[in-house]
């Protein structure tokens, strides 16, 4: 059996799986303390539907602890941003396009040194030593200990980035690094900023897989935690630790994973609504589309792997403004205090889920609370909060063949069952915690995207080299090394770099690697 949790703004859903089925599952407010809202959960998952914990082997959760330490700008640690480049790229220094407040919450340790490689993998500069060593001095005389380390064209040849960091380590063998070829992509402003996260949030990461890790042993758990990818994969607890970064987003993915599981559908949009916002992305052939730009994180570009996702801030926990024939839902929200602030459950705000209630979609609470509300109200109220998310929906098709829409979250009982733009719309059984189930079900991924100058090598041993990186970070990341294989392969030819360039990207996924060796 697998136990998935998935800890939401409004609420912390868990679910009990054998396989591909679901024994049972609760959903628990999410509490302040987001790890006793996880205990809270467990203890509820438990009395819904008792079991043995000897025989749960594994649980997975998907967390928005590192996304919201971000944008919040709270808990991160203090990090030195070491660019390897000069005499080139001295023009935009590392965190130039930081908000305010997140640079100050890291401090301002920028550090430019000689180093890095041309996009055919030439030296711009010879690595030196002096310079690092300077590094290392200043570091320790102010006390950082987190380093985000990028080198001009990394993913192209990552040699130096190796080397500074072994030298840094071996003068501050406490020192905690993270390195840019091994997070983001080509385009160094965008990876740099992604490793700079990375490492601010190292130090959140310790303490929140210990956090996890003791609410399993308070329940009475001793299988291993994984927690979800953005790519709708997984990682296990010391992965996490040392990529925090790539839990960004899972929340959305693991909908969008169990949906696809759910209504049996490879191919799809979904739409999750939840307490504060609706998600919406495409499942193709059964994992969430990758998105092909710049993503922002808390006002950071970045260029990490991250889910092609639209979000709109509607939920059920919305708040309602009225004004006179106008109605509007959202984004404001009472979040977590939904159970006790919403109408329907005795408290003083008009939500989007005292809508539902007052329209028949949904029987919570005391429907006798919000009988006051006109019939007409209601019906506008919800027509506007259908349309916006079809608005939505709609705008995450690539093409105008037809594609199902698949309902799910526990606040998709404010959409009816038909939705403008979609012929088909599905909202299958335990659709409510679909973002749970996702997390149960979830594979190890492992991902390569690189640029390789062909030269004298052969297409098939390029490629070849690439899936054996790929295979081997899914086996990093807590996949049985048998079950491995690969499921995306991407090549593009470069026309504009020399010696016959191709970028090279593939994706390979396995079980989980469990206690019993499977």
């Amino acid at each position: 059996m697998h136990i998935g949790i998935d800890v939401g703004g409004t609420n912390t859903d868990a679910v009990l799986m054998s396989g591909d089925t679901v024994l049972g599952s609760v959903k628990s407010p999410t509490t302040a303390d987001v790890t006793r809202g996880v205990v809270a959960a467990l203890e509820a998952l438990a009395r819904e539907r008792p079991f043995d914990p000897e025989a749960v082997e594994a649980v997975m959760i998907g967390t928005t602890h590192f996304t919201n330490a971000v944008i919040e700008a709270r808990g991160l640690a203090p990090t030195a941003a070491v660019r390897l480049g000069l005499p080139a790229a001295a023009g935009l220094p590392p965190l130039t396009d930081w908000p305010g407040r997140l640079r100050a919450a890291i401090g301002d340790h920028v550090y430019l040194c000689h180093g890095g490689h041309e996009f055919d993998g030439r030296e711009i500069s010879p690595l030196d030593t002096g310079e690092l060593h300077r590094v290392a001095d200043d570091l320790e005389r102010k006390g950082v200990g987190t380093v985000a380390l990028s080198s001009i064209f990394s993913p192209v040849n990552h040699e130096m980035e190796l080397r500074a960091a072994a030298l840094l380590t071996s003068r501050l063998p406490s020192l905690k690094v993270s390195l840019s070829h091994e997070i983001g992509r080509i385009g160094l402003l965008e990876r740099e900023n992604a490793t700079i996260i990375n490492a601010s949030l190292l130090q959140v990461a310790d303490r929140i897989t210990g956090g996890f890790t003791a609410a399993l042993k308070a329940a009475g758990l001793e299988a291993p935690l994984y927690l979800s990818q953005n790519d709708g994969t997984l990682m296990d607890a010391e992965f996490v630790r040392r990529y925090p970064v790539m839990t960004f987003a899972a929340g959305p993915t693991n909908s969008m994973r169990g949906a696809a599981l759910l209504s049996d559908l490879a191919d799809c949009v979904v739409v999750d609504v939840g307490g504060t916002t609706t998600d919406v992305g495409v499942i193709v052939s059964g994992f969430p589309r990758p998105a092909t730009t710049e993503v922002d994180i808390g006002g950071v570009r970045t260029n990490f792997r991250m889910p092609d996702v639209m979000s709109v801030g509607i939920g059920g926990g919305s708040v309602v403004d009225l004004d006179g024939d106008r109605v509007e839902a959202g984004p404001r929200s009472v979040g977590f205090e939904l159970s006790r602030r919403a109408r329907v459950f005795g408290g003083d705000v008009l939500t989007a889920t005292d809508l539902a209630v007052a329209g028949g979609l949904a029987d919570l609470g005391d429907r006798g609370l919000v009988a006051d509300l006109g019939e007409e109200t209601v019906r506008r109220g919800l027509e506007r909060i259908t349309t916006r998310v079809a608005e939505i929906a709609d705008m995450m098709r690539t093409s105008a063949e037809p594609i199902p829409a698949v309902l799910v979250g526990g606040g998709s009982v404010l959409l009816p069952d038909r939705l403008p733009g979609f012929d088909t719309v599905v909202r299958p059984d335990h659709f409510s915690v679909a973002n749970a189930i996702g997390a149960a079900i979830a594979q190890v991924g492992g991902e390569v995207d690189k640029i390789v100058a062909v030269g004298r090598r052969s297409r098939k041993a390029i490629i070849e080299q690439a899936e054996g990186e790929a295979v081997e970070k899914a086996v990093l990341a807590g996949a049985s090394p048998g079950s491995v294989r690969v499921v995306e392969v991407d090549e593009m030819p470069i026309a504009y770099l020399p010696g016959n360039s191709v970028r090279v990207r593939v994706k390979a996924v396995g079980d989980l690697r469990l206690r019993s060796g499977a």
